[in-house]
């Protein structure tokens, strides 16, 4: 099993291309089922969720081709759906990722029927899927649960109605926005996610043909159409990521110039990470971030997560590793998922100060991290891991990286290219 070994201080200095977004790419690729013409995606990024959505389509029926470019960072990808794919998502396939559930609107939308696994919950907590259900159920379609299977039938169709989300779901907003594109009249959905997935979601279904109105707001009006075409589209920068790499920067008092990155992605966590210090100087194609005086440590703020477009929950343990070597104490709330704190038990293996009160976490600053053996237990687990050993003193090694391919292309890579003493070993 593959592990990253760290050898911590160097402060970071060069240039990181962000990927496209992950949790933009899935939903887009699940989009191809509406169509029975061609959807060319671009800078999509090489990662195991990738393949795994792209498994499941292929397994449905559907033709896909893949072009690598830019030494393997940023693709693109074509898919080419039909009238007879297969329109049951099995286990075997779901289980490896929640995301699959993606197929389920418009699976049901085109094809008036879909069999679609029950997904379960993850290693961060349960995640059901009845807000999608009842969304579907509002547009007209038959539900049952068979066997650990989620059974949906529109005979005649899906109907185009109102549906109030009772909590912000973004996988919800974007399974139940499919399937209204192809319904008949007009649907209203409320308290939807605004996060720029969402939007690029809609900016690809808009160029197949779809009416939608309000992606970015909190109300969203999806006019139904017959049928929908072809499109070529531009995938989003992963907002994740390049979070990501800004606390890789901070945290070893390095500067980075990150291409491909758009701050405007991320309003929230850049003010919030300027109060700790950190300075932000935009240039054509991104921006450098670095300590705005490196003489001084990064100031400790509290922060909370909540849908965008506040803090993130996927930022939650990156910026708890940053906290950990910052002057003074802070809190760090997460109001998301209920079992977002697994990374902890690991930073306090390497000297970290964290005390967790259900689901407050307060941090107090250490002078140094000390390196050692950790193990990751879900994507951005594995991620704040490998900042506090960027940033510790000696060797960590990370155990369980293959969460880490789940949504960071080529980490290795683009950290050793800023002079990070990181390689991948088994």
């Amino acid at each position: 099993m593959d592990k990253l070994k760290i050898i911590g201080g160097p402060g970071l200095k060069g240039k990181i291309q962000i990927s496209g977004a992950k949790n933009a790419a899935l939903p887009l690729m699940a989009a191809s089922l509406l169509s029975n013409e061609t959807i060319t995606l671009k800078n999509v990024p090489h990662l195991v969720d990738i393949t795994t959505m792209a498994n499941l389509l292929m397994h449905m029926g559907l033709e896909i081709s893949m072009n690598g470019t830019n030494q393997g960072i940023g693709h693109t990808l074509s898919l080419k759906s039909n009238d007879s794919i297969e329109t049951k998502a099995t286990y075997d396939l779901v289980r490896k990722m929640r995301a699959s559930v993606l197929v389920m609107g418009p699976l049901l939308a085109k094809h008036k029927e879909t069999y679609v696994s029950m997904p379960g919950g993850c290693a961060i907590g349960t995640r059901p899927i009845d807000l999608h259900l009842k969304g579907l159920e509002a547009l007209g379609a038959k539900v049952t649960l068979e066997e650990g299977y989620a059974h949906l039938i529109a005979e005649n169709g899906l109907v185009g109605g109102d549906y109030e989300f009772p909590v912000i779901s973004v996988t919800g907003t974007e399974n139940i926005m499919m399937a209204a594109c192809l319904a008949k009249g007009t649907t209203r959905l409320f308290n939807v996610a605004k996060e720029p997935e969402i939007v690029d979601l809609a900016n690809l279904l808009i160029k197949m043909g779809a009416k939608i109105e309000g992606a970015g707001t909190q109300t969203l009006t999806i006019h139904g159409v017959e049928s929908l075409s072809g499109a070529t589209h531009d995938i989003v920068p992963d907002r994740i990521e390049m979070g990501t790499y800004i606390m890789a920067a901070g945290i070893t008092n390095g500067e980075i110039e990150i291409t491909n990155g758009d701050l405007t992605l991320l309003p929230t966590v850049v003010d919030l990470l300027k109060k700790t210090g950190l300075e932000f100087i935009e240039k054509d194609k991104g921006f450098i971030v670095r300590r705005k005086d490196p003489k001084k440590p990064l100031k400790a703020i509290s922060v909370s997560t909540n849908p965008y477009p506040d803090f993130p929950t996927d930022l939650q343990a990156q910026y708890m590793a940053m906290m950990v070597t910052a002057e003074g104490d802070c809190t760090i709330t997460e109001n998301i998922f209920e079992n977002r704190f697994m990374h902890i038990a690991e930073l306090l293996r390497m000297g970290a100060n964290i005390h967790i009160d259900g689901s407050v976490a307060t941090v107090k600053g250490v002078k140094e991290l000390i390196g050692a053996d950790v193990m990751a237990t879900d994507l951005r687990a594995s991620a704040s891991l490998v900042l506090a050993g960027l940033a510790a003193k000696g060797e960590t090694i990370v155990h369980r990286i293959y969460h880490l391919d789940r949504g960071y292309e080529h980490i290795e890579t683009k950290l050793s290219e800023c002079g990070a003493l990181v390689e991948r070993t088994h």
